[in-house]
């Protein structure tokens, strides 16, 4: 029990070397720690994502993440039939002049319909890549300053100094420096 708690609520694990001191190999940034460090971190954890999407719709702005994580899954897309599906999909949501979560990218950059019949795994990139550039210089560091960041980042902090994460951690610490 005590385990699933540690993990579910992203508390770290504090291991020690064999002289007792904090090991920088072993540890690793989670959750709120992480994510400030870059985007890229952020978009990769789904809790991040979770309360980045949470963020960017009260900025009314969530088919940013949206579109980014629908081009990330087009990626892995297999076969001609399914990805003609998903790029028309992706088109018709996010970049058609009557899209329902339209995103704002360049005129120039914008796809002709036409290029959903020869799709390929990489058709929206310049587009994904334009917005991506516009989270990570405007939403993302109003995001690190928000009180749905700041909010999870002190519930992160008290987690992690409450006795069990303690206890936990000097178990741990114990179990490794055997």
């Amino acid at each position: 029990m005590l385990k699933n708690y540690i993990t579910v609520k992203h508390s770290y694990l504090l291991i020690n070397d064999s002289e007792g001191h904090p090991s920088s190999s072993h540890q690793t940034l989670k959750g709120t720690s992480k994510w400030a460090t870059s985007l890229e971190n952020l978009l990769e954890d789904p809790e991040g994502v979770k309360r980045f999407r949470e963020f960017l719709k009260k900025e009314f702005s969530e088919e940013n993440v949206l579109f980014w994580l629908a081009c990330e899954e087009f990626k892995k897309t297999q076969g001609k039939k399914q990805m003609q599906e998903k790029a028309k999909e992706i088109y018709m949501t996010f970049l058609s002049s009557k899209a329902s979560s339209q995103v704002n990218v360049e005129g120039q950059s914008r796809l002709n319909e036409t290029i959903l019949e020869t799709p390929h795994p990489l058709m929206f990139q310049k587009l994904q890549d334009q917005i991506f550039n516009l989270m990570k210089y405007d939403s993302y560091s109003r995001f690190l300053k928000s009180d749905i960041f700041l909010n999870h980042k002190k519930c992160e902090e008290q987690e992690e100094n409450s006795p069990e994460a303690q206890t936990a951690a000097k178990r741990a610490s114990r179990i490794y420096n055997t």
